[in-house]
């Protein structure tokens, strides 16, 4: 495993970290296969991964939980922890939440701190009207104090200029952002970041998910790496060769991705960008671009729909339509739904255009829009 600094807080981290917003589930309850999760989430530390994330919010709360179990018998002490105060929430309306949520989630992990507590999906109005309107920083530094965490962070989802602003306030010693051969909008800031000293974590760098399909279009199979099927080993090289990348997060639900992704980011030239592959990365940004417009990566924050609209595994779909070609298998997944135990809620057309998932949505995708599109492209 390749590690590298953390910042400014300096300690050392490996170049891969497990994400737990993907873990393994059950189906069709959807709750974590407790048993495999912590058996991977174990491998994966015993691997050389010291760098776990979880949230609140993570499989409704369960991750935290799971993500707790795991780090049972002597593995806590071998890992940097991080979760997130969900800042964003409703019914956050006061400055003694702060410590109320973080009291709660020490309770699921079942510890007495955690490493680095994150300000959960900071955007303009949650940094102003919460973080500054609430003086949760104030609350923060006394948390801090009490010892319940060391390190205090953000991560974030708008626009560049908006994260500029978090990072000049000073408040911050690590950043969770976005950013992957597909979505490279916070480059320049990642490299403002990691100038003025901050730890930067990467979140998505396999794209949700869209980096690691097999089922290429032919026109695309001339981008692959020898011997790969997908593009998930020039996805890691494009983050990790960026010196000002402290750790980029895999949501591993699998045996399978996990043993890829420890393969990848253990080599010793994961973080160089040869020419050739530079020419691949452009060509695949360009022509990802070209063939989908809807950037959805799987989070399935915008659910559940009170309507029971299945907008995640609609827009997986989609995707599949319109990046791999498999146009045929994404027209009968689409048929499928509210069907098979797998394909649970509801199609498009059950949309009433409420808007509650618009709010939700990190990527600010006009999902009511998509879904109609989707539903025109996979009914037909």
């Amino acid at each position: 495993m390749q590690y590298r600094k953390l910042g400014r807080i300096g300690k050392k981290v490996s170049a891969l970290g497990f994400g737990c917003m993907r873990l393994p589930v059950i189906e069709p309850s959807g709750q974590i296969n407790r048993k495999e999760a912590i058996r991977l989430i174990r491998k994966g530390i015993d691997n050389g991964i010291n760098y776990v994330d979880t949230a609140w919010t993570y499989h409704r709360g369960e991750s935290e939980v799971v993500l707790g179990l795991a780090l049972k018998d002597g593995y806590r002490e071998r890992v940097t922890l991080v979760t997130k105060c969900p800042v964003g929430r409703e019914d956050f309306t006061s400055p003694d939440h702060f410590n109320k949520y973080l009291e709660e989630q020490l309770q699921r992990l079942d510890e007495k701190n955690v490493d680095v507590y994150l300000f959960h999906a900071l955007n303009k109005k949650s940094f102003e009207e919460k973080v500054l309107g609430l003086n949760l920083i104030e609350e923060a530094i006394k948390t801090k104090k009490a010892g319940k965490f060391k390190h205090l962070g953000f991560s974030f989802h708008d626009k560049p200029e908006v994260l500029k602003e978090i990072i000049d306030s000073g408040h911050f010693e690590l950043m969770l952002v976005q950013y992957n051969i597909i979505d490279q909008v916070n480059h320049e800031m990642i490299n403002y970041a990691g100038k003025k000293g901050l730890a930067v974590a990467i979140m998505g760098p396999i794209g949700g998910g869209r980096l690691a399909g097999r089922d290429l279009p032919e026109e695309m199979k001339k981008w692959l790496s020898p011997s790969r099927d997908n593009f998930a080993d020039l996805a890691f090289k494009f983050v990790l060769s960026n010196p000002n990348v402290s750790v980029a997060l895999s949501g591993m639900g699998s045996e399978e991705m996990l043993v890829d992704n420890l393969e990848i980011t253990s080599r010793d030239d994961v973080n160089q960008v040869t020419e050739r592959e530079q020419k691949s990365i452009d060509s695949i940004a360009q022509r990802f671009k070209e063939l989908c417009d809807n950037i959805c990566t799987q989070c399935k924050y915008c659910q559940p729909c009170p309507n029971e609209v299945n907008i995640s595994f609609i827009f997986e779909a989609l995707q599949r339509y319109q990046i791999y070609g498999d146009r045929e298998q994404a027209k009968r997944y689409y048929s499928m739904i509210g069907k098979v135990p797998w394909a649970t809620g509801k199609d498009a057309t059950a949309c009433i255009e409420c808007g509650e998932c618009l709010e939700k949505c990190p990527q600010n995708i006009e999902i009511i829009h998509q879904l109609q599109k989707a539903h025109d492209i996979l009914s037909r």
